[in-house]
């Protein structure tokens, strides 16, 4: 199966500090509003979402790449503000993947060489990351139109996406029916549920991109931002960023997370920036484990990420150049980061890692939550 139910003790004590609570805004109004937001090339009409909680947190999805580009949070004085980086239109979207916001697959991360063998059949596929395969691809689906069906729920409003992946996309085998469930919940959460079935064997690993920044996309760059990981082992990689196989300690070196560090204290100490996969300690777990706590000091605002996944990418913006201007200004080096809930990188060339083969007759289900607490 790709998901061995493992429970593990989490011996992090921050994992059971509350850092701070939830604020809300009593009486205010909770929905989901929709409205147009543009054609794609071919004329395609893209929807947006606006959910909306009792508190007054908004999340703005769109059905291009079932993509998060707006999510308004309170602050430490309870006023709202958006924390992800994103565009107020379709067209920017367009051109070239940003992933910013967007739900990625069929692989998320990378793939060596763009080829893996599976059940004795070699399967090719694009390199679009120098010589690998990156996040399903030129069009992966970041880049597919999903259908969306609006649902209100009695924890918060609710955004159903579905997307059918005929077999043969972008070289992957199997006809790969998915969907994406993003509730916005009550409790001040984004909770992400995925799901997927297939009719012929193939790799699944469906990941969450949104560049985060807690003080606000135009405020700077997040590396005075406060993190915990809860992982004390990644997966070291090359100078392609594929893992080498080894799964090493973090003790003792710039990827320490356990305690929680700022996010600029030692990143001159990897080379181009952190872009890496961290092993959860809790390996895996049927239901949302904490495995990430963010903080920013100047809004106090708090990110916890929970996830049902035995990896996590953690991404510092490295390869933002200013080019892209989007909500708040000019997207620099370092002004956004991604948690990215995941099965390892190249897993299905490594055999030590966990699978992420989906075969005829199982379901693939993960699920991921990102809760906003302040301090």
């Amino acid at each position: 199966m790709i998901h061995q139910v493992l429970c593990a003790a989490v011996f992090f004590s921050l994992m059971s500090h509350n850092p701070g609570t939830s604020v809300t805004q009593s009486g205010a109004p909770s929905g989901i509003q929709t409205t147009a937001f543009g054609q794609t090339a071919e004329g395609v009409a893209i929807d947006l979402y606006t959910l909306t909680n009792r508190g007054g947190m908004t999340a703005k999805i769109m059905t291009y790449g079932a993509t998060v580009t707006q999510f308004h949070v309170p602050d430490r004085a309870g006023k709202l503000g958006n924390v992800v980086l994103g565009f107020d239109n379709l067209a920017p979207y367009l051109p070239r993947p940003t992933y910013f916001g967007a739900t990625v697959g069929r692989v998320a991360n990378r793939i060596a060489r763009g080829r893996f063998t599976l059940d004795g059949a070699e399967h090719r596929l694009a390199t679009n990351n120098g010589p690998n395969h990156l996040h399903g691809g030129i069009r992966g689906f970041d880049r597919a139109v999903w259908k969306a069906e609006p649902v209100e729920t009695a924890d918060g409003p609710a955004l159903k996406l579905s997307y059918r992946s005929p077999d043969g996309e972008e070289g992957y085998p199997g006809n790969l029916d998915c969907t994406v469930v993003y509730t916005l919940t009550h409790n001040n959460e984004l909770r992400i549920e995925y799901a997927a079935t297939t009719d012929k064997a193939t790799p699944v690993n469906l990941s969450h991109h949104s560049f985060f920044n807690l003080a606000g996309p135009g405020a700077g760059t997040i590396l005075n931002h406060e993190m915990m990981l809860a992982a004390d082992r990644y997966t070291p990689v090359d100078d392609t960023l594929i893992p080498t196989g080894e799964i090493a300690p973090v003790q003792g070196t710039p990827m320490d997370f356990t305690k929680s560090t700022a996010v600029g204290a030692r990143i001159e100490q990897v080379k181009g920036g952190y872009d890496h996969n961290y092993v959860l300690t809790s390996g895996g777990a049927s239901t949302p484990v904490l495995a990430a706590r963010v903080a920013e000091p100047w809004s106090g605002r708090v990110m916890e990420v929970l996830t049902t996944e035995p990896g996590m990418q953690f991404y510092s913006g490295n390869f933002l150049d200013g080019l892209l201007t989007g909500i708040g200004g000019a997207y620099k080096q370092h002004y956004g980061f991604c948690l990215e809930a995941q099965h390892f990188p190249d897993s299905v060339n490594q055999p030590k890692f966990p699978s992420t083969i989906l075969r005829p007759g199982q379901t693939y289900r993960q699920v991921t939550i990102y809760r906003f607490l302040t301090r």
